[in-house]
């Protein structure tokens, strides 16, 4: 009904495309937030027309990067939900389980990616996707990425 303080604080900055960072306790609504900006960016980026129709099938255009399995599990559920009805295709990679099953679903062309930094490399680097098209880019716990030592990582992926 009511927007959390973090929802309130950080919507109309993400709404207007703008970067942001924000800091909340757990069970705040910061993925709600997040995931309806990109899914909103990426329904304004069609209607622009600004995605050309010859872009690569394996072209996502959102990354939604978690430091853990766990989370990146916990994202894509939140994701289901809030796109239902969206149309987008999303996909959940993260290390672990089955690689082919993971690149099979890459391949066929997915809106966003959402999961752990290591596999996603993998794959980007065996040129299963491109991330010429990505229009969000989501760093959910970045200070624990940076704890655990994914720098280098955020910063390959960045640079791409």
């Amino acid at each position: 009904k009511f927007c959390t303080p973090i929802q309130a604080r950080s919507l109309p900055s993400l709404l207007r495309n703008e970067d942001i960072a924000g800091q909340a306790q757990t069970g705040t609504g910061k993925t709600a937030a997040y995931l309806l900006a990109t899914m909103h960016r990426l329904f304004k980026g069609s209607d622009r027309g600004n995605i050309p129709t010859t872009r690569l099938q394996a072209s996502p255009r959102a990354l939604i990067l978690a430091p853990t399995r766990e989370l990146a599990i916990q994202i894509k559920k939140d994701a289901d939900v809030l796109g239902t009805y969206t149309g987008f295709k999303l996909a959940l990679i993260y290390g672990g389980v089955d690689y082919e099953k993971q690149r099979k679903i890459l391949q066929t062309g997915v809106d966003i990616i959402i999961g752990t930094p290591g596999r996603i490399i993998d794959f980007y680097k065996q040129n299963v996707f491109s991330l010429n098209y990505i229009e969000a880019l989501v760093l959910d716990e970045a200070d624990r990425m940076f704890d655990l030592g994914f720098i280098k990582d955020l910063r390959f992926l960045l640079r791409k």
